[in-house]
């Protein structure tokens, strides 16, 4: 699977574009700023419903303009064709179509393309909230089970009316908290349990991956901290029932589940370098490209934004020697600078495009 064709009006600071793309390697080249990143946002927003870097839809439509629109036309196979479609009006409800014909639950359309974006961002994975690990985990689960998506929701809608009950002004009864509890503690246990099936296989492909970027100089793991590791959820939502309604929150649960993230037995948060952090983070998301294309009907899409700063020449040959395996796909690397594009270029014996972005302008560079 690859997108042949990606077509932009009004989305962030790129008024239009018509972008033909290499079925392999593509690569965009400008200053900071310059809508590099725009590009890739635009791919990932049609893969995912959403922004990679933005949870307000109405802020991804340019200044100025009262609507955006991405559309991509996708080779699935030699003999199938897919066309995405996302529109949005201001203060209107986003609109996202698969060959024209409108979704009625955007949840239907996560998991056709598959797709995995590295980037500056991610760095909130080590140094963000619990809630950043918990979400990687179940974007990569909710690709590939539909049913852990349900879970998901119904898990949050119960918690919610839980919350909204422990905020009342009088204790609530014992027969209004069993409700809850025990569609939460029912939920929660598949959740959990699912979780924990999957971490055991991801963990070993993420090792893989971190040992082999590192020249095997460091070990890493990562743990799954559940308070459902030693306990049943059910139990210890009745123990907490009286501080929980005094705190007006739900202390225990699987929305506080963390994954613990070492580097030689100790947090990397705390100890990892800057190269060290970003190695830990492009293993990460390989081993997460690794698992979709192994649960996925498509090879998902590979993007690469500006992560080859702060990493040394040794890491970056052995990103470059990974995905120049016949295991990727289409791929898209951005960086500010076009000596660095073409080393990385030298090192790949594919066909490869290369665009300059600059003021919103996108355009192909003769090579």
């Amino acid at each position: 699977m690859y997108i042949r064709r990606l077509s932009l009006v009004n989305f962030k600071n790129i008024r239009q574009a018509e972008i033909d793309f290499s079925p392999k390697i593509n690569c965009f080249i400008g200053a900071n700023g310059a809508g590099k990143t725009n590009i890739l946002d635009a791919i990932y927003f049609l893969s995912y419903c959403k922004s990679h870097s933005n949870n307000v839809d109405s802020q991804s439509i340019t200044h100025g303009q009262d609507f955006f629109v991405i559309q991509g036309d996708y080779s699935m196979s030699e003999e199938r064709e897919e066309s995405i479609y996302c529109g949005l009006k201001r203060n209107k409800k986003k609109q996202f179509k698969r060959n024209q014909k409108e979704y009625t639950r955007l949840s239907d359309h996560i998991g056709l393309i598959p797709l995995v974006i590295v980037s500056p961002d991610d760095q909130t994975l080590i140094n963000g909230a619990s809630e950043e690990r918990r979400r990687f985990v179940d974007s990569i689960i909710s690709q590939y089970d539909r049913q852990y998506l349900n879970l998901l929701i119904r898990y949050n809608s119960a918690l919610q009316q839980k919350n909204s009950l422990l905020r009342q002004d009088e204790m609530p009864s014992a027969e209004m908290f069993d409700l809850w509890d025990a569609q939460l503690a029912q939920l929660g246990e598949s959740i959990y349990q699912t979780r924990v099936s999957f971490l055991e296989k991801f963990v070993p492909l993420f090792q893989k991956y971190y040992s082999f970027l590192s020249s095997n100089n460091e070990k890493v793991t990562l743990a799954y901290e559940s308070q459902l590791n030693d306990s049943k959820l059910y139990d210890v939502l009745v123990a907490r029932r009286e501080r929980d309604f005094y705190l007006g929150y739900t202390t225990a649960g699987i929305h506080r589940d963390d994954l613990s993230m070492n580097i030689d037995e100790y947090p990397i948060k705390r100890v990892g370098s800057q190269g060290q952090n970003k190695t830990f983070l492009v293993a990460l998301k390989l081993a997460r490209f690794s698992f979709l294309k192994e649960t996925s009907a498509s090879t998902p899409l590979l993007l690469f934004d500006d992560i080859f700063d702060k990493l040394d020449s040794s890491r970056v040959s052995q990103i470059i020697r990974l995905v120049s395996e016949d295991t990727f796909g289409q791929i898209f690397i951005t960086d500010t600078n076009r000596e660095h594009i073409d080393e990385i270029l030298g090192m790949l014996d594919y066909e490869s495009k290369i665009f300059s972005v600059g003021g919103g302008e996108v355009s192909l560079i003769d090579r």
